[in-house]
């Protein structure tokens, strides 16, 4: 079985954490939610979450995933973490699954993850794109190992990529029909 990390961060945007976390376990794939420090973590709307995990308490070789949600001043506190940066590096040289959504693209270009590689992120929140192939006119980016997704909006988009890149095809099809995702799709 798979097992994620969902890095939360006060100030983390909390439709695209939460979202991650629904879809992945309705799929039975273990989510953990991370802190970074404390063990409840105050959202940018002020949505309090009790985090499963600390990061500094966990042996992170047994993670297929690490999910970054984007929210301020979430995303600049992941971008700001040494254990972050530490955890986004080791996966990436593992080729592990390293998503990031909306500001958090960011802070993968900040860890240099993303040189050469096409990505999204939230409008704006990409200041220097000369070393990569940046994409505004996609809900979710994949390039490797790498995921990237716009924003709120596209949260929902965003984890079902998660669960699929992760290897649950048939799972990612009936959660996709059972989230009415496929009736939505039809409106666009």
């Amino acid at each position: 079985m798979k097992k994620v990390l969902v890095l939360l961060a006060n100030g983390f945007e909390e439709i695209e954490a939460l979202s991650v976390v629904n879809v992945l376990r309705r799929a039975q794939v273990i989510c953990h939610m991370g802190s970074l420090d404390t063990e409840y973590v105050k959202g940018t709307h002020n949505i309090e979450v009790k985090s499963d995990v600390n990061i500094n308490n966990i042996n992170i070789n047994e993670y297929d995933g690490v999910v970054l949600p984007g929210g301020l001043p979430g995303a600049y506190n992941l971008r700001d973490s040494k254990k972050v940066r530490e955890i986004v590096q080791k996966f990436n040289n593992d080729g592990k699954i390293i998503a990031a959504i909306c500001a958090a693209p960011e802070a993968l270009e900040s860890f240099n993850i993303l040189n050469g590689k096409k990505c999204t992120s939230y409008p704006g929140f990409i200041k220097d794109k000369s070393n990569l192939n940046y994409i505004e006119n996609q809900i979710v980016i994949e390039d490797g190992n790498i995921i990237t997704s716009r924003g709120p909006a596209t949260a929902i988009e965003f984890s079902l990529a998660i669960l699929k890149k992760l290897g649950y095809k048939k799972e990612y099809e009936e959660i996709k029909e059972g989230m009415l995702v496929n009736f939505y799709n039809e409106f666009k």
